[in-house]
């Protein structure tokens, strides 16, 4: 016999709210549903529900539907099935491939594409450093196996291109990129031009544009994740890279907004901060026999504004960060970290004892010379005057120089702790032990 369909009616279309009658005991959060409409079949989730019926959000457009249309709730999907064969491979948000080189293979374990985070004590500790090739980060914000950062900036000013560096050239043994809300016309040139071969040979790309229906955008980086935990209960280091979560918390914003939900900061309403935690606890250290998710979060700071509420909610959440300036990328430096609000939580254990003093060093003669940086610019000071300022300004011009590093470029963590401390021999600045 066939096996029973359910079928509700299309109550109401407001926005991207569709509310639904007649399938009030078979809907909960989460279920997926067919609605047909004028145009063909539209898929969507329930989100929500109250007196009136369940309340369902599209994966694409409502237009065509209306009220009385029939809406069919959909089995569980059984295909989404990450594994070796997503290596090299360009998915959407729900699994499906993009990159037009045929069906993914189906035979990895099934898999939620919404999981909760492992227990607290089911977790392993955070692993040893993990060399990136970027000098400005193995020195002054080091990335170990396992850590969650956040990457802070405005727009344009080097965050994807230094993720594409990243997945090139970073330890790991998949690398998994979402790109949430990202412009159509940019993925073809991230994949083919950042990434390249090389960087595509080891990834999996998981991609929602723009213009796509909030809740594709929302299920990108959930999906990315998903993703990356198959590779890492496998036994696999995984470096995941969600670009980016304010785009993730827009999409988000709309959903909730959609719901009825009140804003709150900055017209975000209370769920977005609930769902940011959940998303980026998924990441990190795995269990016995498992690998590690190190995972990298990118956040666009609106107006360059470093206290924007989602800023400050990633901020808390994870291990670290890493903050872009503009300043510095006007002035032509590349990669443009701010040595001095980037932080690594893991310090200073990653470091040895002799790269802990260098940095500790180059840390004092940079923030030395940033105090004084305005008079010094204006012809305020003249040289002489403050003999330690005179070593911290030949520090930080030479560190200027040396943290510019070419897209392209690797350079070992040994090396740069090399060359820095070359740079504070011939300024003359002293190296100490930090007291205690």
């Amino acid at each position: 016999m066939p096996a029973a369909r359910r079928v509700g009616r299309v109550r109401e279309v407001i926005g991207l709210r569709l509310t639904v009658a007649g399938l009030d005991r078979a809907l909960g959060v989460g279920a997926i549903c067919a609605v047909r409409g004028a145009h063909g079949e539209v898929a969507g989730e329930v989100v929500g529900a109250d007196q009136r019926g369940a309340h369902l959000l599209p994966y694409g457009s409502w237009e065509g539907v209306g009220p009385g249309d029939e809406v069919e709730l959909l089995p569980a999907s059984a295909s989404f099935r990450p594994g070796p064969g997503w290596i090299g491979r360009v998915v959407d948000a729900l699994g499906r491939p993009l990159d037009g080189r045929g069906p993914l293979p189906t035979d990895a374990p099934q898999r939620a594409r919404n999981a909760s985070a492992p227990e607290a004590f089911a977790r392993g500790e955070v692993g040893a450093r993990i060399e990136t090739g970027v000098k400005a980060l193995d020195v002054f914000a080091p990335l170990s196996a396992g850590q969650r950062m956040g990457i802070f900036a405005g727009s344009g000013v080097g965050k994807s291109t230094l993720l594409a560096m990243l997945a090139k050239q970073a330890e790991a043994d998949v690398i998994v990129v979402a790109l949430v809300g990202e412009r159509g016309r940019e993925v073809r040139d991230f994949i083919e031009t950042a990434l390249g071969p090389e960087g595509m040979a080891r990834s999996v790309l998981v991609v929602a544009t723009g213009d796509q229906a909030p809740l594709m955008r929302r299920q990108a980086a959930l999906t990315a994740t998903s993703v990356a935990e198959a590779f890492r209960d496998a036994g696999r280091n995984v470096l995941l890279m969600v670009d980016s979560v304010t785009r993730f918390a827009h999409a988000h914003r709309e959903i909730g907004l959609s719901l009825g939900e009140p804003p709150a900061a900055r017209g975000y309403p209370p769920t977005v901060f609930s769902e940011l935690p959940r998303l980026m606890e998924r990441a990190g250290p795995g269990g016995p026999g498992q690998g590690a998710i190190t995972a990298l979060y990118t956040v666009l700071v609106d107006g360059d504004d470093l206290n924007d509420p989602i800023v400050d909610a990633v901020r808390g959440t994870l291990d670290g960060h890493i903050v872009l300036s503009r300043r510095i990328s006007e002035q032509g430096r590349f990669p443009a970290v701010d040595v001095e609000k980037s932080l690594s939580r893991m310090l200073p254990g990653c470091h040895s004892p002799q790269e802990n003093i260098v940095l500790n060093a180059a840390k004092r003669a940079i923030s030395r010379y940033s105090d004084m940086e305005d008079l010094i610019r204006l012809g305020a000071y003249s040289t002489g005057t403050d003999a330690e300022l005179d070593r911290a300004i030949k520090v930080a011009r030479a560190a200027e120089g040396f943290l510019n590093q070419d897209k392209g470029g690797k350079v070992p963590a040994a090396e740069a702790f090399a060359g820095l401390a070359k740079i504070l021999d011939e300024a003359g600045w002293p190296l100490e032990a930090p007291a205690g």
